[in-house]
């Protein structure tokens, strides 16, 4: 069984987009997907609701009271969580993936709120002995805009942490999401380019980089 987690203590870093479309990925591929919204705002439950009922079947579980059981059938367990992740809250959290993505968004609030949460996450004890691995990527970037620049600069630095990819702001997202899909699910020729920039963040995850030593 893979385990993967979107975590930011930021809200608003896209982290229930990135779930989603993790865990309609690996549905399409055929795998058996549990879709783990820890975030009492439900965004990824509420995506999970409006799927069609002709897709590729993914399990959903709310997980936003802590208690839940993941069933030892699935391929997948693809964790959403909640902003404002700090202390015992975050460690509860790291103790549950194998592999984590963190998201950053290009504004400069957010890059300075990334920098002690990012730290924090790669000081965890799991994470020092490479139980479980860290990825960041850029998030909702606009790429002729300076502040871009200044985010992929600053991912670059990040030690101990790979940046693996760059996704662009586009309304591909939103039309999938408003119909329960990923973007993987959308006609290919309309989100081609957005595929090719979730070629990096499927290869970490499938690679043994992102997996426990």
């Amino acid at each position: 069984m893979r385990s993967i987690m979107v975590l930011n203590s930021k809200g608003g870093s896209g982290k229930s987009t990135i779930a989603t479309n993790l865990a309609s990925y690996y549905a399409s591929k055929g795998k058996k997907v549990l879709l783990v919204d820890m975030d009492p705002q439900g965004s990824s439950r509420d995506w999970l609701a409006a799927r069609p009922s002709g897709r590729s079947s993914i399990a959903g579980v709310d997980g936003s009271s802590g208690s839940f059981r993941v069933p030892r059938s699935a391929d997948y367990v693809i964790y959403d969580t909640p902003a404002a992740a700090h202390g015992k809250d975050l460690a509860a959290l790291l103790r549950r993936p194998q592999s984590i993505i963190i998201p950053v968004l290009p504004s400069p609030i957010d890059m300075r709120a990334a920098t002690p949460f990012i730290q924090k996450v790669l000081e965890n004890s799991r994470i020092a002995r490479k139980e479980a691995r860290v990825a960041l990527i850029a998030n909702r970037c606009r790429e002729h805009y300076n502040i871009y620049h200044q985010l992929d600069a600053y991912l670059r630095k990040v030690r101990k942490a790979p940046f693996i990819s760059v996704l662009r702001e586009t309304q591909n997202y939103v039309r999938a999401a408003e119909r329960g899909l990923g973007i993987f699910e959308l006609a290919p020729y309309s989100v081609r380019r957005d595929v090719d920039q979730w070629d990096p963040i499927i290869r970490w995850l499938n690679s043994k980089r992102s997996q426990p030593v």
